[in-house]
């Protein structure tokens, strides 16, 4: 019963993210606090992206892609937002220096 109680607080804090990860292909484009508040262009695959992270969320609010779910997938806390076209992904990324719990 301890082991699932344990399993169950890192599962839960595993999902805090700390940090917004920006890729474009295998290249990290940058890493960002998700504390904050700033935009950033990001020039990927054939066009750009605006990401804004703001108030702990994170979201694309432009995008020069023909499709945009980038854009539609509006803001997240937790999770990535992937624009195909661009070879863009942004991640919400736990810190993984700071560990919450170890399950045997």
């Amino acid at each position: 019963m301890l082991s699932v109680a344990g399993f169950i607080l890192f599962a839960v804090n595993q999902n805090k993210g700390e940090t917004v990860r920006i890729t474009v292909g295998s290249t990290i484009y940058g890493e960002y606090p998700l504390s904050s508040n700033r935009t950033v262009k990001v020039k990927a695959d054939g066009g750009f992206n605006t990401v804004k992270i703001h108030d702990g969320k994170v979201s694309v609010t432009d995008a020069d892609c023909r499709d945009k779910y980038c854009v539609h997938q509006g803001e997240i806390e937790s999770g990535s937002i992937v624009c195909l076209p661009h070879k863009l992904v942004v991640d919400i990324t736990a810190d993984t220096n700071n560990i919450d719990a170890v399950v045997n």
